[in-house]
Parts: structure tokens; sequence; C-alpha cells
């Protein structure tokens, strides 16, 4: 059986090339595309393809938001598979939330795709175990109650407790945050006042903490 396959993307040589790459499989056939995400949106109900390539950034929205309407709306739901030009942890965590079977970078190789194509058609995933993983800790720790000495932080004290913990000094911390290095000893200060600490080495240890196992990304 053919998979029927529906193209979202706002560049029209990208669908082109997708489409033509695509309609060189015999199992495989485009029954429609879009270039925003309303046109998806009114058109993939109507057409109940088997796969959607859909981007992720839109001139009028989000591709990860489509992939959660149509999911939620159209039966049975399209496996889609997200399409993007840059690497972006928070745009892969919508992917998974909203029940996306796969992530690629537009790269990726052409025999990849189709592969990828068929791969989520026959209901399998293209997610990273690594990545899927990671969301489930954030929903898990995102589940935890706040710290209230962590929500007391300002922003520029919370980007400054990170690079406290990755082992930076005042003056390498300055130089990242283009702040004089006084500066950065009084938000230093502030920030170890509000959690209570000491000593930098204290923050940087509860930081650590905050982030939990594995490296920081």
């Amino acid at each position: 059986m053919s998979i029927s396959v529906f193209l979202l993307d706002d560049h029209e040589i990208v669908r082109r090339g997708i489409a033509q790459l695509l309609e060189t499989e015999d199992d495989i056939r485009v029954v429609g595309e879009a270039g925003t995400a309303a046109q998806a949106l009114a058109r993939i109900p109507a057409l109940r393809p088997d796969v959607a390539i859909l981007d992720v950034r839109l001139p009028d929205g989000e591709g990860v938001s489509v992939c959660r309407d149509v999911r939620s709306s159209v039966a049975p739901p399209p496996a889609c598979l997200m399409l993007t030009s840059f690497s972006d942890d928070e745009a892969l965590f919508g992917a998974i939330m909203a029940g996306a079977a796969g992530y690629l970078l537009k790269q990726v190789a052409g025999v990849d795709l189709v592969g990828a194509v068929r791969q989520v058609a026959a209901g399998g995933s293209l997610l990273d175990p690594k990545a899927t993983a990671m969301v489930l800790e954030r929903l898990r720790r995102g589940n935890e109650p706040s710290d209230p000495r962590y929500e007391a932080l300002s922003p520029q004290e919370r980007r400054i407790l990170e690079l406290i913990a990755d082992g930076l000094t005042n003056r390498q911390i300055g130089a990242e945050l283009y702040l004089a290095e006084k500066t950065v000893k009084n938000y230093v200060s502030s920030l170890l006042h509000k959690l209570g600490y000491s000593r930098r080495t204290e923050a940087a240890v509860y930081a650590a903490e905050r982030r939990g196992p594995g490296p920081r990304t």
C-alpha cells in the first residue's frame, strides 16, 4: 500500500524538492502541501495523510502546534515528522509533547528522509531515547514544588548562577555577559544572600543539583 504524505514548509522550493524526492518512490505519494500553519490546518483533515512532514518555524505559527492540533482532531491522526533547519531543545521538547513521531534537521540525506517517512508511517519513532528521557525528567521536575529561593533570583542572577556552576570566575562571567567584574561581584553577593549561602562553591553545588544528571544542554 502507498504512503500518503502532506508537506508543510513556508519555502516553495523546499516543498518542491521534498515532493520530487518522495514521488520517485513507488510506495509514497504526496497528496497535498501548504506554506502556512493555517493552510495546513484547513487541508490536512480533508486529505487524511498517513504522514505529515511539518516545518518547525512558520510565518504564522509553529509546526509543533500544527502537529498537536491535527493529532487531536484528525482520525486516524497522521504520523508527524518535524523538519527544521536548527537544532533547538525547546522545539524538540514541544515536538515530543505534541506527539510527533520524528524530528529531523533539513540537512538530512534524501535516502534518510525517505526511510524516515516509511518508518513513522509503519508506527515507528525517530525520536532519540535520550531526548525523550530528558522530556520525562523535565516533566517530573516540573511537578515538584518550586524552590522559593531560586524563584527570588532575577533572570540575570540565574544566568550568573549557571556560569558559577560551570566553574567560571567573576572576570570570565563578566566577559561572557559583557558586564564589569565589579558588577558581577555584586550580583554574586546578591544571589548568595538570596540562596542563604556564604560561599560560591555552595551555590555551584546547588545549581548542579537543580540541573540533575547528565550534561548541560
